[in-house]
């Protein structure tokens, strides 16, 4: 229980929390670095101006007050070739494309397209949320640094040197299942790319390289970085979070750490046992429809028609299962919520200080916890906050403030070597 301004009364405390921490979420700018998108919701026919089938759209950010989203140009890891590098540039490119017909020809006049804090504030000035980009993975870059300034030019502020799988760029955290490496790090053409991308005012993103790229890039950069959206190993071991020593190092070097809502990257073991019992749920379901349920390898070896056809009947089992599983399941195990997620947040603020951290949730990309599985939550994130309590200027800096002044502190590097010549 919370006594604020004397009140005793569990209800009276709730109310008085939930009015002050809805004055505040409404006051300060929420940012989100990492949704993913898929260009098939970008069409004149199916886009972010209805209430589609994703966690991230203009309905859900305005309904949840999430003013500002960074749109990912997400590639997957593939062949370090010629034909490899073609596919995926032309993947960035189609996933840039999409990003800027939302803005520009789908909702102009309901968000906007921000490259500067200064824009980030303009925009929602007017009362328009605001589309920012990233690239989830360099790999579409080739072997052409000139790229660089390319998708600088297309609106991209940050960018992870490679995803799951060792890039030309540097080796992933992925490296950690076998102990294969192929840089020992970041490889020489990486280095490059980041004096590049020092150069034009691209935030570095270390949340899927390894630990020792991840340590290589801080000492190389002349600007400070981020991570887009991990969260502590200490509070769980995965090769996806970071652990004490990468956060120490990002706050010498100025940076943040996004502070990700992914469930098995908030608490593992907490999430395994969530999913086993509402996949017995799921199973009874099923098999009660006539549906069988089949393994990932079957999915992608289905024909485009029959995948469509078997995510429609999977969806339609899950919609029949989830009253059993929110009834049954949350007594016995309980889903990872926003409480776990804001205990990451809390670890990181005591070891490395408020202003080197942030939120992020990786929605449309498996992200989302209990409370926060699509934007149209996004409120409960502030409250949780408010509860432990936090102030409103340190709710600002976690949600918008400290990402922001990266950004700023970036870009007046770029200047400054520019000005260099």
């Amino acid at each position: 229980m919370f006594t604020i301004g004397g009140c005793s009364s569990n209800n009276e405390v709730d109310s008085e929390l939930i009015s002050k921490a809805r004055e505040i979420h409404d006051r300060v700018i929420t940012l989100d670095t990492h949704a993913d998108i898929n260009v098939a919701n970008f069409t004149e026919e199916k886009n972010y101006t209805s209430d589609i089938n994703t966690q991230v759209n203009l309905p859900k950010m305005e309904e949840g007050g999430l003013d500002v989203a960074f749109f990912i140009v997400y590639t997957g890891q593939g062949d370090l070739t010629d034909e490899g590098f073609n596919a995926a540039y032309a993947n960035a490119t189609s996933k840039f494309d999409a990003i800027h017909r939302l803005v520009k020809d789908f909702a102009p006049d309901r968000i906007g397209l921000a490259t500067t804090s200064d824009e980030v504030r303009a925009l929602v000035a007017e009362g328009k949320k605001v589309a920012m980009i990233g690239v989830e993975n360099a790999y579409p870059l080739g072997m052409e640094i000139e790229r660089v300034k390319e998708f600088y030019d297309k609106g991209a502020r940050y960018m992870s040197l490679s995803h799951n799988g060792h890039s030309q760029l540097s080796d992933s955290n992925t490296g950690e299942r076998d102990d294969v490496w192929l840089h020992d790090g970041v490889s020489d053409f990486g280095k490059e790319v980041i004096k590049e991308m020092n150069k034009w005012g691209i935030m570095i993103d270390l949340s899927h390289p390894s630990k020792r790229a991840n340590l290589q890039t801080m000492e190389l950069s002349k600007a400070p970085v981020i991570a887009s959206h991990s969260s502590a190993r200490a509070m769980n071991d995965v090769s996806r979070n970071l652990d004490d020593e990468e956060l120490l190092a990002l706050k010498e070097n100025g940076g943040v750490v996004q502070t990700v809502a992914f469930r098995s990257y908030v608490d593992s073991e907490k999430h395994s046992a969530n999913r086993e019992a509402a996949s017995k749920i799921e199973a009874e379901v099923a098999k009660e429809m006539g549906f069988e349920l089949v393994s990932r390898d079957s999915i992608r070896a289905m024909s485009t028609d029959t995948r469509d056809a078997y995510f429609a009947k999977l969806s339609e089992m899950r919609e029949k299962a989830a009253p059993r599983i929110k009834k049954e399941v949350k007594e016995i195990a309980p889903p990872v919520d926003v409480a776990d997620f804001v205990d990451h947040i809390d670890y990181m603020v005591k070891l490395i200080g408020l202003d080197h951290v942030g939120i992020s949730s990786d929605f449309d990309g498996g992200g989302g916890v209990d409370g926060w599985m699509d934007a149209s939550e996004t409120f409960n994130v502030t409250l949780e906050l408010v509860k432990r309590g936090y102030t409103e200027e340190e709710i600002e800096k976690l949600w918008s403030g400290n990402l922001l002044r990266v950004l700023d502190e970036v870009q007046k590097v770029a200047q400054e070597i520019q000005a260099e010549g």
